[in-house]
């Protein structure tokens, strides 16, 4: 038998993925891509393609357990599920009694992609109880923030279209780790004689494959799209009728760019103004061309300028004109499912409840008071490896005032300071509805096999929660088939004739952005989402300062930690996903660094490390590589600290600051030191 399932990791890709399950036992026995998805096309990442084996993994959790040793110890005892529920109330009710609602606070993120896991049952039963939200900023909200700025509409170019680029930049995209299947269509603009160049602090794997790379310093990305912008504009190679009938402030932009001539943006971003003044003559006179923007760009203190600039060039080339040309950053803007009745905010009694930003969680446990955080739910996420300033999160989750429940399918770094730990389904084993923010295809997935152990969905988990506060709202007994009706049901033109029915029969649509057969233009003749339906170019934004923790950023601060590092993803995991294998944790357990600054500091490559800055300090192994700049480092970000000698990683570097725009994270925007370990 074979099952019709999607990929819930976070990927734009979402793919679509074929099950064969063994009528027999019930379980799945192979995994495959889709060959008649238009965007997965019949194959998987290495990650996914072995997924069956964390299916599977002996170290699933399987039963809800409760906390017997020290928090972080990871010591538990198994329990019922009645017995969790009931502690689970009471306790919460408790804390809501006697410190108030707005004590109690949800922390999940992107754990799983589908709609009714990632967000649906979970917000019900959180804003019922009146407990404090969460500000999901941790991953893209600054560069949403920032396209929005510019487009209004956060619609981005097909990947089907990228075939017919003659000129593709990846921006801080590693495609090749990320976002593999845009590689294909890649790959068949290159056939068509297409070049591909890169934009990245680092030389990674789709860098190595590019016709030029460009070496940028970390957070120079604004400082470069105006220089871009500089020479475009300076040597009349915009377009002027695309610009004219489009477009408001040219005039503003084109005196911001002004103050960017190579020269100054070469010592800015550490890009050869030869090279800037060729890449801007090629963005403006090869059409079509496109840009791949990643979410690496918006991880820095003017991360969310960088990306209204980034994306405003599509604008000012006029490359939205073109098939194949445009700017693509995500396309989730495009699923205009019904979110106020599937999430029920209405359910939240009297004013909207405080506001807390995960980015900054370390903060709300060890800091914030009128109430402090007494009870913390976290599902989906594992904020003990991939929140910033990691040691005050790990001080707060440590508190033994602080209530801490984790749904969780492996025992992670966090699921080990719980009080209450629950076994969680992976996507496999429910049901869900899915978007993507990398192709504009809805999807449907229906369990593929049954969860094993006493494992339970998050729809499941807080309906049942729900019930056992003792709330009677009739919307708490909504099945996962009526919340996939209500997110359909949003009556927007791009899901009309989309309903749950359809979805069964054919498991993957298109929404209706364009007619079917045609690719979508977003903005080929205008039409931006902002109030003046024209692309804003003017904007205070547009004035680049560099990041306080940059090498031309605090001189103090350089003076003691002069190199930037940044943590991006590792290829081969997924955020922390795949931390408890022993291989992934290998990969995440180094540090790369120029010849340059490792002879500096007498480091010879595989040489124990020390890196360190005020905020802490973590022990790596020496990569010494020239496919990083000069002053750079690069230490994958995510590892399981519970896996690492020193119980670490690189977000004990990390600071809370937060970005321009949007309170999202400054993962790249970080100053450290290295040093060599004393025997």
């Amino acid at each position: 038998m074979v099952v019709h399932s999607v990929c819930a990791l976070d990927c734009p890709d979402a793919c679509s993925l074929l099950v064969t399950v063994d009528e027999l036992t019930g379980k799945a026995v192979k995994l495959r891509g889709n060959p008649d998805h238009p965007i997965t096309r019949g194959f998987l990442c290495a990650k996914v393609a072995k997924y069956l084996d964390r299916e599977y993994s002996p170290a699933r959790l399987l039963y809800p357990m409760r906390r017997t040793g020290a928090k972080g110890a990871g010591e538990f005892a198994r329990i019922t599920w009645d017995e969790a529920l009931d502690e689970i109330a009471a306790r919460l009710g408790d804390i809501a009694r006697r410190h108030g609602s707005e004590a109690i606070l949800p922390y999940s993120y992107a754990g799983t992609m589908g709609v009714l896991q990632f967000g649906s049952m979970d917000r019900r039963f959180f804003h019922r109880l009146g407990a404090s939200r969460l500000d999901r900023t941790i991953c893209s909200t600054a560069g949403m923030a920032g396209s929005a700025r510019v487009l209004g509409d956060r619609y981005s170019t097909e990947p089907e279209q990228f075939a017919h680029s003659r000129l593709i930049v990846a921006w801080g995209a590693n495609i090749l780790g990320t976002s593999v299947h845009l590689w294909p269509f890649i790959v068949e603009a290159r056939r068509r004689g297409a070049r591909f160049y890169t934009i990245d602090p680092v030389r990674n794997r789709t860098g190595q494959l590019a016709d030029k790379h460009f070496f940028i310093h970390p957070g120079t990305d604004l400082a470069l799209a105006l220089g871009l912008m500089h020479v475009i504009i300076g040597e009349n190679l915009h377009d002027a009728h695309y610009v004219e009938r489009y477009t408001n402030g040219f005039a503003d932009l084109r005196a911001r760019a002004a103050a960017y001539p190579p020269e100054r943006t070469e010592a800015l971003t550490g890009i050869p103004r030869e090279d800037i003044v060729a890449l801007a003559r090629e963005l403006a006179i090869v059409q079509p061309a496109a840009i791949r923007l990643n979410y690496g760009v918006q991880r820095s203190e003017r991360g969310g300028a960088a990306v209204s600039a980034i994306t405003a060039l599509g604008a000012l080339t006029g490359s939205w004109r073109h098939l194949g040309g445009g700017v693509s950053l995500s396309t989730s803007h495009a699923y205009r499912f019904n979110a106020d009745a599937v999430e029920r905010p209405d359910l939240q009694a009297g004013a909207p409840k405080r506001l807390v930003n995960m980015t900054r969680l370390g903060h709300a446990l060890t800091e914030l008071n009128d109430p402090p955080v007494k009870a913390l739910f976290v599902y989906n996420s594992n904020p003990a490896a991939i929140a910033p300033r990691q040691n005050a999160v790990l001080a707060g989750l440590a508190r033994p005032d602080l209530f801490t429940v984790v749904a969780e399918q492996f025992q992670t770094c966090t699921a080990d300071y719980a009080d209450i730990l629950l076994p969680a389904t992976t996507f496999l084993e429910h049901k869900d509805l899915y978007r993507s923010y990398g192709h504009y295809y809805v999807q449907l997935a229906d369990s593929a096999v049954a969860p094993p152990g006493e494992c339970r969905s998050n729809t499941h988990l807080f309906g049942a929660l729900a019930a056992r506060m003792g709330f009677d709202d009739p919307c708490f007994a909504d099945t996962d088939d009526d919340l996939i009706d209500q997110a359909l049901s949003s009556g927007h033109a791009f899901l009309d004739g989309i309903d749950r029915g359809r979805l069964e029969r054919e498991h993957s649509v298109r929404l209706n952005v364009a007619p079917p057969g045609e690719p979508f233009r977003p903005f080929a003749a205008g039409g931006f989402g902002t109030p003046s339906g024209r692309c804003e170019l003017a904007s205070d934004a547009f004035d680049y300062a560099p990041p306080v923790e940059s090498r031309l950023g605090d001189a103090s601060l350089v003076a003691r930690f002069p190199l930037e590092m940044i943590s991006p993803k590792n290829d081969d995991s997924m955020n922390s996903t795949f931390g408890y294998l022993a291989e992934r944790d290998a990969e995440t357990a180094r540090l790369d660094m120029h010849p340059d600054d490792a002879s500096a500091r007498v480091i010879a490559d595989g040489a124990a490390i020390r890196i360190f800055n005020d905020r802490g300090e973590l022990r790596l192994t020496a990569r010494i590589t020239t496919a990083i700049a000069p002053g750079v480092v690069s230490c994958p970000s995510s590892r399981w600290r519970k896996l690492a000698a020193d119980r670490r990683n690189a977000n004990v570097l990390v600071s809370d600051r937060l970005t321009d725009v949007g309170g999202g994270p400054v993962f790249y925007s970080t100053l450290v030191q290295v040093e060599p370990t004393v025997a």
